[in-house]
């Protein structure tokens, strides 16, 4: 399931300390992280989370079975603002806000795919550019 947050008021680079710390966790362990961490960041991921949970929720999956399968943190709008400084001049100050984008897998899915990834396919067989290859490299030996 996914969820999105759209114009956090704080700097992606900020943004992603915290998208880095539950990437790949499962949602408990998440929830946990966020809940007691410092930044300020926390308590907006840990609600965006909250939201991705209850939409998986209401598709029928379990929040024991989930996990952050992938988080982006990306630049969003930015809010130029001007300030006077010494002398009679002026200076741009840039707010920019972040886009935080969040998916869950399921652990019983990612089984599944990984067991479907695992099987081999079956051994093609040359084509005739390179039969033709090994025939001139015979031929020159």
């Amino acid at each position: 399931m996914k969820a999105l947050l759209k114009n956090y008021h704080q700097a992606p680079r900020k943004v992603r300390l915290i998208a880095d710390l539950i990437r790949g966790k499962s949602v408990v362990a998440a929830q946990a992280a966020l809940l007691y961490h410092d930044k300020k960041a926390a308590p907006a991921m840990k609600k965006l989370l909250d939201s991705a949970v209850a939409n998986a929720r209401h598709a029928g999956l379990s929040e024991t079975d989930l996990f952050v399968k992938t988080i982006s943190v990306d630049k969003g709008l930015v809010m130029k603002r001007f300030r006077p400084f010494a002398r009679g001049r002026s200076g741009r100050l840039n707010k920019t806000t972040s886009i935080v984008k969040i998916e869950l897998g399921s652990k019983g899915a990612a089984v599944t795919k990984k067991a479907a990834t695992e099987e081999k396919p079956a051994a093609k067989k040359p084509t005739a550019k390179k039969a033709a290859v090994k025939k001139t490299a015979k031929k020159t030996a």
